[in-house]
């Protein structure tokens, strides 16, 4: 097992990079090995943990042997593969963060303070990303922050359809007139980066306890794959890169 790096004088403790990526999924079969810019789609999580200068260790949670093989050929640290029960469509995430927890305290005393979970469904998230949330995190000490995007959308215009097909208001409807630039502004979770403190995700269970802050991500970093468009499109995006979306660990046109 790789000695623990020691944690940065910025944060205030070891903080856990821990990416999981199961190896069953129903909408893109075998999503986290499928080629995307010339790479498994797992691989650019891995390098964007790697460049990190604040977190810890890169270790990743899988049931999969072949994921387990890719994650060691792409530099992460794999020392056990998850319990089946722990990798099925229902199985709650939570668990599998905590039972990572309980395994690397028991294999080799490794106690975080902190977690940070980064999935392989967010391919053009990098390593400034990652930093910029972990040094924000260390400056406000809440018990947990998520990546957000400002939404491009407002949920004010948002609507739900009746059972007779009628559009019906999602949130109360207050103004006689909305126009989106008098609304408050709104933003929604990206899915890129999920940081909680070990205590809090003990005690609550939860990735969203109370007290939970937002880190703003820019949009062109923010792609989550979920359906076979978004893999095509992440395909595109990372073989012919903006140069908001390049490589680099300093993210200098953020």
């Amino acid at each position: 097992m790789p000695t623990p790096a020691p944690h940065n004088a910025e944060t205030a403790g070891p903080i856990l990079g821990l990416i999981t990526a199961r190896g069953g999924s129903k909408r893109i079969p075998g999503k986290n090995l499928r080629i995307a810019g010339g790479k498994p789609l797992l691989a650019w999580t891995i390098e964007a943990a790697l460049q990190s200068r604040l977190l810890s260790r890169v270790v990743l949670s899988t049931d999969d042997p072949q994921i387990a093989a890719a994650g060691r050929l792409y530099g992460a640290e794999v020392p056990f593969l998850r319990p089946a029960e722990l990798a099925t469509d229902t199985s709650a995430h939570i668990l599998c963060v905590l039972d990572a927890l309980d395994r690397l305290r028991d294999m080799d005393g490794f106690a975080p303070t902190a977690v940070c979970l980064l999935q392989p469904t967010s391919p053009l998230r990098q390593a400034c990303d990652i930093d910029a949330l972990l040094t924000q995190a260390a400056a406000t000490r809440p018990p947990a922050m998520v990546s957000v995007n400002a939404c491009t959308e407002h949920p004010y215009f948002a609507r739900s359809v009746s059972a007779t097909g009628e559009l019906m208001p999602f949130v109360p409807q207050n103004l006689a007139y909305a126009r989106e630039q008098d609304l408050e502004p709104a933003c929604f979770i990206n899915g890129a980066i999920y940081y909680n403190t070990v205590e809090s995700l003990r005690k609550h269970k939860t990735f969203y306890p109370e007290g939970l802050r937002g880190h703003l991500m820019p949009r062109e970093r923010s792609l989550q794959v979920d359906e076979p468009f978004d893999l095509h499109l992440a395909d595109l995006l990372l073989s012919n890169p903006m140069p908001s979306t390049a490589r680099s660990t300093g993210c200098e046109n953020s």
